[in-house]
């Protein structure tokens, strides 16, 4: 059976066997004018009715849909990696994509046996967006010294299922570096400043002054032997790792709470924004795409667990030793009063 069901994909270098397609889906890495091409050869071949959808997971899709010649008809796909194990599909609608595609995407997810949510575009949509908070949250820490394997303990203990600095090197050092140089070049487009964060400037230290892209390349964050497990490279120890100072149990809870807070926050953003609709999906969504731990019963669920008036108050405080990341305004703790159950 499963022969069969292999049989059934055809791989293949040549534009032409997309002749006549329904559905398009690109997933080529996160440079504009490379999706830009792919999206104008793909369309020239496929079914004038069909859907092209884009795999981004960062780039606005109002922008990406300016090289399709049927920007109604363009939606994004966000799949998450490893695809085979990863139940949530998150569907982007762009500025013009009508309502047929929207359904026909949301029909697709649900065909292939995955658990879709709709959110509206935005840079980075809402999972993106959030779990970058988490992973740069991870990374910002080392660079303030904080040694590597605590920082990874520390996330494993409040619940996600691996440590920032680890799913970095899974997903590629390499991939994050393309969407820090795509967002300040279309910053610098639109004749915005991009500031890079404290996270932001460790990955890009890390791949072009260490060398080290991520697992594919063999070394990032982590070594990766021929034989035996990974193992975190010991020039974490030499560049960035400060004494201890403090309990490091009391320590390692002040930054469980720092990783979860700066999701939670972010998510809560993303609900102001209209970004997310419901806080329904954004549970469902920060479960099931970012990892989110279970036992909260997810991200804004964390925040009404909390407490309001607490979790504003913990804002207040982390922001004033962490920074902006960790301000909540008056208009996203409006939002959340207005969506508390």
């Amino acid at each position: 059976k499963q022969a069969q069901v292999l049989s059934l994909i055809h791989p293949s270098a040549q534009l032409q066997d997309l002749q006549g397609c329904d559905l398009v889906i690109e997933a080529v890495f996160e440079n504009r004018a490379l999706k830009a091409q792919v999206t104008q050869e793909a369309q020239a071949v496929m079914n004038a009715a069909g859907v092209f959808a884009t795999n981004t997971s960062t780039l606005p899709i109002s922008g990406l849909a300016q090289a399709s010649v049927r920007p109604a008809k363009f939606v994004g796909l966000h799949f998450f990696s490893p695809v085979d194990k990863m139940r949530l599909v998150e569907i982007i609608k762009g500025a013009q994509t009508d309502d047929e595609t929207l359904a026909r995407a949301y029909d697709y997810v649900l065909a292939i046996g995955k658990t879709p949510i709709v959110v509206n575009d935005s840079r980075g949509f809402f999972t993106s967006r959030v779990f970058g908070t988490y992973v740069m949250e991870g990374a910002a820490m080392l660079g303030e010294g904080i040694p590597a394997a605590l920082i990874e303990h520390a996330a494993l203990a409040a619940g996600m299922p691996v440590g920032p600095l680890a799913v970095m090197d899974e997903t590629s050092l390499s991939l994050y570096e393309h969407v820090i140089e795509q967002t300040r070049s279309d910053f610098a487009a639109e004749g915005k400043t991009y500031v890079t964060s404290a996270g932001e400037k460790i990955v890009e230290r890390m791949v072009n002054e260490f060398k080290r892209a991520g697992r594919a390349a063999g070394a990032g964050f982590y070594d990766y032997p021929s034989a035996g497990p990974k193992r975190l490279w010991s020039g974490l120890k030499q560049h960035f790792e400060k004494p201890l100072t403090g309990e490091p149990l009391a320590l390692q809870l002040a930054m469980n709470q720092r990783l979860l807070y700066r999701q939670a926050i972010e998510t809560a953003r993303c609900l102001q924004e209209n970004v997310l609709t419901s806080a329904h999906d954004a549970n469902i969504g920060s479960i099931f795409g970012i990892g989110f731990p279970a036992w909260t019963g997810g991200a804004l669920q964390y925040v009404f667990s909390e407490g309001l008036e607490a979790f504003q108050a913990n804002c207040q405080t982390l922001a004033q030793r962490h920074g902006k990341g960790f301000e909540l305004s008056p208009e996203v703790m409006a939002c959340l009063k207005k969506h508390r159950p």
